[in-house]
């Protein structure tokens, strides 16, 4: 899951930032509105977090623009300003949820983990298929009842072929969605990455159908 965080305060920008990825989100950030409005227009993101006191754009004006803009990924307001006026403004410009400063991080976790459930699409709250269960909330997968270790960049990796189950994916959209706008991306990472699940999730089962495809000259796809 990629979020993207847009703060003015960069003590708390890079705080969220390196909490959201021990818990394995894909993080990027902005400071100030304008640059968090064009990365919210041009990268793909699951989830954002926007402070209302920004330069140049502010977080409503933000928010704003973004549903006009046909972009209904989910907002979490973030500000200091604890007013009831102000969370109706929030909500009024389309955002989903509102949390004052300061805030305890494990709730800030729980809104993200309570949005993410409930997007346009119904989500379950366990991912399966083929015996492989992925739990976005505990961050745990296991295969047939056995636990698998994944690494955080191949945890969102899986995470992203299982929320897209039979979908073929693009490297693109897959660097898109699983890696920062900002990341070294080699020409073979997707591959290396590929390979490293497989080596976790299919090898190890041999007597069981392989998940994860490759479909040539498109990209690849999970299924049972």
């Amino acid at each position: 899951m990629r979020i993207l965080v847009v703060e003015y305060e960069h003590k708390i920008a890079n705080a969220l930032k390196k909490g959201l990825e021990q818990e394995s989100y894909v993080v990027d950030t902005a400071y100030d509105g304008q640059t968090g409005y064009d990365l919210a227009v041009s990268e793909p993101y699951d989830m954002f977090l926007l402070d209302i006191m920004l330069p140049e754009i502010n977080g409503l004006e933000l928010c704003s623009l973004l549903r006009k803009k046909h972009i209904n990924t989910p907002i979490i307001m973030l500000t200091a300003k604890g007013q009831v006026r102000d969370k109706v403004a929030g909500l009024d410009t389309g955002a989903d949820d509102y949390i004052t400063k300061p805030f305890s991080f494990e709730e800030l976790l729980a809104r993200v983990r309570a949005l993410s459930r409930r997007p346009s699409a119904i989500i379950e709250n366990t991912l399966t298929i083929g015996g492989l269960t992925l739990d976005p909330v505990t961050h745990t997968v296991k295969r047939d009842g056995r636990t698998i270790h994944l690494t955080p960049k191949e945890y969102g990796l899986l995470e992203y072929f299982m929320r897209n189950r039979e979908r073929i994916l693009t490297k693109e959209q897959i660097t898109g969605h699983v890696w920062n706008y900002d990341a070294d991306i080699l020409p073979n990472t997707v591959e290396v990455y590929i390979g490293y699940l497989r080596n976790k999730i299919d090898k190890p089962f041999p007597h069981k159908p392989a998940l994860i495809r490759t479909v040539r000259g498109f990209g690849y796809t999970i299924g049972a």
